[in-house]
């Protein structure tokens, strides 16, 4: 192999560490661990005040959307205009590790979270602060995509660096359940053990060590990162605020005539934020309508990231030979129909039809659904970024995934801020999950306009 191979196979390796380093946000403290921690202590907390259990559910999850919503608007104000400073100033890094800082504070001050005497708003603002710093470090280190690799390879990398990302989720997860979240019943993990470092089960520490743990993953394996990516290649420009607004205004007013390149943003705008609404109440969910602990959400977390990793790859591969659009068409799809068993479903009926008490079925659909979310999911990201990356060049290639961003915030706080509505409105977190339904059929009818190989092809 050439040393110019050997580099250029060092810096995909680099990049595939983001992912690593970074998915155990998604799948500790958005899916999995996390949010069933805070809908069991909220939950908790609104039922001592007096609330019915069914109410203070419903409260619970109501105030983990309107701060996912506020999170949303915040991002999408502000991702464009981050990527066309990068661009316009030909730096991209330096983005990445301040809102590094901001991913690892956020995370450990999930910590802070106690069963007793609750400070729920501190952590959702916590976990806030943790998010707006996971999605600002995604846009640039997805703005790197495009020189990576050729065209033609760029479906395989970014399915890989999802696959990649996954797999480190999985083992994340395997690590927390086996040595530090307690079940709250007995105070142990799943290997049987007390949670490891002298934690207090009592204070269940070992599950509020999840925040911690997280920020000092993604600090261990940011180091790869940081010694094989380097900065993107180009003239470095002293910062002009109005160059680079004036950038980003001409490429907002050329979707006027970039029909697919509008089309895809519009698309891909409701396809994630119903994605990403999923993932974020899939935990809430599982905690207060199913009634799952901790760990049994801990071992849904594992058939959803380990389907999530194996799909992403084999999606990859299909990117790479059929192109990203039927990858993306597929797996829309199959979110549509989980969008409609959750919705019809809870402990006592399934689409209408009555359970025996005590059927196991809820359980086991929901560990389905949670396999057919994660690979769907993973699948449909990579595909979504190798789409981007057709309607883009290297050159703009930050401001063009600030958009992207944009176009996945612009509306992401209308997926939480509806399903927080609809559950306050009706008192039922399953009718809650209903306008996911209608998102994604909005977004599956705006691919119509979406050229297959992307402005190339016009």
């Amino acid at each position: 192999m050439s040393k110019g191979g050997g580099m250029e196979r060092r810096r995909i390796w680099g990049w595939w560490f983001f992912d690593w380093a970074s998915q155990p946000f998604s799948t500790l403290l958005m899916t999995f661990i996390f949010p069933v921690y805070y809908a069991e202590i909220a939950r908790q907390h609104y039922t001592a005040q007096g609330m019915t259990p069914e109410a203070a559910g419903a409260a619970a999850q109501s105030l983990w959307g309107y701060g996912l919503g506020i999170c949303g608007i915040i991002i999408a104000v502000l991702a464009p205009v981050l990527g066309a400073i990068a661009d316009n100033t030909g730096r991209r890094l330096i983005w990445v590790w301040i809102f590094s800082a901001f991913y690892m504070a956020g995370s450990w001050s999930l910590w802070f979270l106690m069963p007793d005497q609750p400070h729920l708003h501190l952590a959702v603002l916590s976990f806030g602060i943790g998010l707006i710093g996971m999605e600002f470090a995604t846009i640039f280190t997805n703005a790197l995509l495009p020189g990576l690799a050729p065209h033609d390879d760029i479906g395989r990398v970014s399915g890989s660096g999802f696959a990649f990302g996954y797999l480190g989720g999985v083992i994340s997860l395997a690590v927390v359940l086996l040595f530090l979240a307690e079940n709250a019943q007995t105070g142990r993990t799943m290997l049987g053990i007390a949670p490891v470092l002298g934690l207090d089960p009592a204070l269940r520490e070992g599950t509020r060590a999840v925040g911690p743990f997280t920020a000092l993953w993604y600090l261990a394996f940011m180091i790869p990162f940081a010694l094989w990516v380097p900065e993107t290649p180009g003239p470095r420009r002293k910062l002009q605020l109005g160059t680079a607004m004036t950038e980003l205004w001409r490429l907002l007013a050329s979707l006027r005539w970039r029909r697919s390149l509008a089309a895809w943003l519009a698309s891909s705008m409701f396809s994630r934020d119903a994605l990403n609404a999923l993932y974020a109440f899939g935990g809430v969910y599982a905690g207060t309508v199913l009634g799952w602990p901790v760990f049994l959400a801990g071992v849904f977390g594992v058939v959803s990231a380990v389907s999530a990793a194996v799909i992403s790859w084999i999606g990859g591969r299909a990117d790479r030979r059929w192109g990203p659009k039927p990858v993306i068409i597929i797996c829309t799809l199959v979110l549509i129909g989980v969008c409609i068993l959750i919705t019809g479903m809870s402990r006592q009926q399934i689409m209408g039809l009555p359970l025996p008490e005590g059927s196991h079925l809820p359980d086991a659909l929901f560990f389905l659904c949670g396999a057919l979310i994660g690979g769907a999911g993973g699948a449909l990201q990579s595909a979504s970024r190798t789409m981007m990356v057709r309607h883009t060049t290297p050159e703009r290639a930050t401001e063009a995934f600030g958009l992207y961003a944009l176009s996945g915030k612009a509306t992401a706080f209308l997926a939480p801020l509806l399903i927080a509505t609809v559950t306050d409105v009706t008192g039922n977190q399953r009718l809650g999950i209903s306008p996911l339904i209608v998102m994604f059929i909005l977004a599956l009818v705006l691919l119509i306009w979406v050229k297959a190989k992307g402005e190339a092809a016009q």
